[in-house]
């Protein structure tokens, strides 16, 4: 993974819990006491650290960690120079979804060597939607359903996930499915 998503790591911790917890946390997680450099890859080893390391720290499962830190994925990529990215990904909540696909494609130009997931919808009404997660990278749903979380708060809606892994069958590849449902929140006009 690239140093971005360990400076993002670092961002969360520091905000939520403060400059000693990271400092304990990446201590924990046997990493040296220097900035991550966003545009360079890092071991994926090192995030997958992070995480069982802030989870031992903080006392939270790991997917909580995940879950909120992809809540905070959301904020972090618009304040570090990629609103326009997103903006352009669509302006709605089915639209940015259905758009994960080309939105990464385009985040490789500046990271050459990314292996994003891949991302499909079905089952689509003005409502609702299946979006399907295939990925490499183990145990990170928690992360989607904390990014799905962040994304329903930026486009004004209240989102409602359940999560079911699929395995392969029929010449599909294993899964993660979110099945969600939407509506606007309170207050807002989305």
């Amino acid at each position: 993974m690239y140093g971005l998503i360990n400076k993002a790591v670092e961002g969360l911790v520091r905000s939520k819990f403060g400059d000693s917890a990271w400092d304990r946390i990446r201590a924990r997680a046997g990493l040296p006491d220097e900035p991550f450099i966003s545009m360079e890859q890092y071991d994926d080893k090192s995030t997958y650290d992070l995480v069982a390391a802030a989870s031992a720290e903080l006392g939270a499962p790991a997917e909580a960690i995940l879950r909120e830190f992809g809540r905070y994925w959301t904020v972090y990529t618009a304040e570090a120079g990629y609103s326009e990215l997103l903006r352009g990904a669509g302006k709605s909540l089915p639209e940015f979804l259905r758009n994960l696909n080309q939105m990464h494609t385009r985040v490789k130009l500046v990271f050459p060597h990314l292996a994003p997931p891949s991302f499909a919808v079905s089952e689509e009404t003005a409502t609702s939607l299946t979006l399907h997660y295939y990925s490499h990278r183990a145990g990170l749903a928690p992360l989607v359903e904390g990014l799905i979380d962040g994304l329903g708060e930026r486009f004004g809606v209240a989102v409602e996930s359940r999560t079911e892994r699929i395995e392969s069958s029929n010449g599909q590849a294993a899964h993660d499915c979110f099945h969600l449902s939407w509506k606007p929140r309170v207050g807002t006009s989305a």
